[in-house]
C-alpha cells in the first residue's frame, strides 16, 4: 500500500472516529502507545484543551495516577478508571477511563462529574435542612408531651397554653411537608410546558378574595392596578395561583402594618406580561437579592419562623416559573420599597384559516 493511501485511509478512520464521538456527550481521545493524540472530539477539547491532534496526553493531564501508566501494555483488557479535578475556576471533576483498543492505540473516556456532584451536594443540604427544621418543632412537642405527663396536677390554663403551642408546631410541620412536596412535584414537571391558556386576572383575584377572608390583613388592604388590556398566558392555573398567593402573602408579612400591598399589571415594551407585588417595610439587602429564592434560605430566620415561614416559598415560586418559562426580578430599597416582578410571554395568538381551498 502507498504512503498516500495509507495517509488517506488513516485520515478517513480518524474522521470516523470523531464523528463518533461528536454524538457523545463524553470528552473521548485515542492516542497511540506513546500518549500522541489522534483523534480527539468537541467535548475533549472542551475540557481538556483546544487543538488536541499531535500533541502529548501525558503533558495536559498532570494527575499522578495518569502519569504512572504505561499504554504499551499489549492486553485489550487493559482498564484503568480514576478521577481528575481540573485546575479552572469551575473545579470541575473528571472521571477518565482508559482501555487498551489495540496493540497500538488507547481509548480515554473523559466523563464531566461536577454537575453530579454539585447535584449530591444539593441534595445533602436539602436533607439536612429538612432535618433541621422538622427536629425543632419535634423537640418542642415531646417536651411539652413529656411535661404533661410527667405532671399529673397541671392546671387547665397551662395545659390549654401547652396545647397551643403544640398545635402551632404540628401545623409547622404539615406546612413545611406540604411545601416540600409542593417542590418536588413542581420541579420534577419542569419540562412540562403549560398549554392552557389562562386570565391572570383569574388567580389574582382568587388569591386577593381568599386573604382576605383569612383575617391576614389588620390595618392595611391589597391594591390592584390593571394597566392592561392583554392579560392571557399560558399556564397552569392552580400552580400561577400559588406563585401569586405566595408573593402576595411575603408581601403582607414583610410589610409595614399600616401599608397596602400593590399588585401592579403591565405590559412592557417587549410585550411581556408583568405582574409586579409591591409592599413598603424594611426591605431585604442587596447582598441577599440573589439567594432568597434558595431553599430555605432566609434574610431574618427568627422572624420568618415565628411568621410562619418554612424557607420553601420562593423556591417553589421560582421553580413553577421556570415551568412557564417566566422570569423573577427582585428589587428592594431597604426601609423602603420591595418589588417582586414575574414577567410572563404572552399566550400566542391562535389563527384560525376556515379555508385555504375552495
Amino acid at each position: 500500500m502507498s504512503i498516500e493511501k495509507f495517509n488517506s485511509k488513516k485520515y478517513k478512520t480518524s474522521n470516523n472516529f470523531e464523528d463518533i464521538g461528536n454524538i457523545l456527550d463524553d470528552g473521548f481521545i485515542i492516542t497511540n502507545n506513546d500518549g500522541i493524540i489522534l483523534v480527539a472530539n468537541k467535548i475533549a477539547q472542551e475540557l481538556i484543551g483546544k487543538n488536541l491532534i499531535n500533541k502529548n496526553i501525558f503533558k495536559l493531564i498532570s494527575n499522578s495516577d495518569f502519569l504512572s501508566l504505561d499504554f504499551n501494555v499489549s492486553n485489550n483488557d487493559y482498564d484503568h478508571i480514576f478521577v481528575h479535578e481540573l485546575d479552572d475556576y469551575l473545579h470541575r471533576q473528571l472521571k477518565v477511563k482508559i482501555k487498551k483498543l489495540n496493540k497500538n492505540k488507547a481509548l480515554i473516556v473523559f466523563s464531566d462529574l461536577t454537575l453530579q456532584r454539585n447535584l449530591e451536594k444539593i441534595r445533602r443540604d436539602f436533607v439536612a435542612n429538612v432535618s433541621h427544621e422538622l427536629r425543632s418543632p419535634l423537640t418542642i412537642l415531646s417536651g411539652f408531651i413529656e411535661t404533661i405527663l410527667l405532671d399529673q396536677n397541671i392546671d387547665k390554663t397551662s395545659l390549654n397554653k401547652f396545647l397551643n403551642i403544640m398545635d402551632e408546631e404540628a401545623k409547622r410541620m404539615n406546612n413545611l411537608i406540604d411545601d416540600i412536596l409542593s417542590l418536588s412535584k413542581v420541579e420534577s414537571e419542569e419540562h412540562i410546558l403549560p398549554s392552557t391558556v389562562v386570565s391572570i386576572l383569574d388567580p389574582i383575584n382568587s388569591v386577593i378574595s381568599t386573604i382576605e377572608k383569612s383575617g391576614l390583613l389588620k390595618s392595611n388592604k391589597i391594591t390592584l392596578i390593571k394597566k392592561t388590556d392583554s392579560l392571557n398566558i399560558e399556564g397552569n392555573y392552580l400552580e400561577i395561583t400559588q406563585v401569586f398567593y405566595n408573593l402576595i402573602e411575603n408581601g403582607i408579612k414583610y410589610g409595614n402594618q399600616n401599608s397596602d400591598v400593590i399588585v401592579e399589571i403591565i405590559q412592557n415594551d417587549l410585550n411581556y406580561l408583568v405582574v409586579s407585588v409591591i409592599n413598603e417595610g424594611e426591605g431585604i439587602p442587596e447582598k441577599y437579592l440573589d439567594r432568597i429564592t434558595e431553599r430555605f434560605y432566609r434574610v431574618d430566620k427568627a422572624r420568618s419562623r415565628k411568621i410562619g415561614g418554612t424557607g420553601l416559598g420562593l423556591a417553589i415560586v421560582k421553580h413553577i416559573l421556570i415551568k412557564h418559562r417566566a422570569e423573577l426580578k427582585i428589587e428592594s430599597v431597604p426601609n423602603e420599597k420591595t418589588k417582586f416582578s414575574v414577567i410572563f410571554p404572552l399566550a400566542k395568538k391562535k389563527i384560525w384559516l376556515n379555508s385555504l381551498f375552495l
